[in-house]
């Protein structure tokens, strides 16, 4: 049987890359919001009433959220200052949405699958929880808009 079809594993989804432009913003253990939804209007037809049409709109990406235990490294804070606060009052500084990439990386770190993301920009950032009595891992989050991804398969 060797041209029988062979599946391929899924990759194990523990580790993912985040970079903007051209540079590297790090590397998270969490992503939510890789997703679109397609506005649908409903529009009934008069006399007619076995259905409705349903009319395609715009499409929807929500932000994504990345997650990871804190490091030493202060790339997503320094990223979300150039959009606001210290990255407005240097001179000359034109705030511009670059565009950045998501990979989700295999075992040896090589990506398996990409995603393009258009006109990226960070909303918010939120660090770790601070409490003595607390048994947790101290998270960083960061939240990033956008104007929409594509699959890079």
């Amino acid at each position: 049987m060797a041209n029988a079809a062979r599946t391929i594993d899924p990759p194990f989804v523990g580790k993912f890359k985040f970079e903007v432009g051209p540079k590297p913003i790090g590397y998270f253990t969490e992503v939510s919001g890789l997703s679109v939804q397609i506005e649908v209007e409903d529009l009934a037809e008069g006399g007619q009433n076995a259905y409705t049409h349903k009319l395609m709109g715009r499409m929807k990406w929500p932000n994504l959220i990345f997650k990871r235990g804190l490091t030493d490294t202060n790339a997503l804070f320094d990223w979300l200052m150039q959009f606001s606060g210290e990255g407005f009052t240097k001179a000359g500084n034109k705030v511009t949405p670059l565009d950045g990439t998501v990979s989700v990386l295999n075992a040896a770190g090589e990506p398996v699958r990409t995603w393009s993301f258009f006109d990226a920009r960070p909303v918010r950032w939120s660090g770790p929880k601070l409490a003595a009595s607390s048994r947790e891992l101290a998270v960083e989050e960061l939240e990033v808009c956008h104007c929409g991804f594509r699959s890079n398969a």
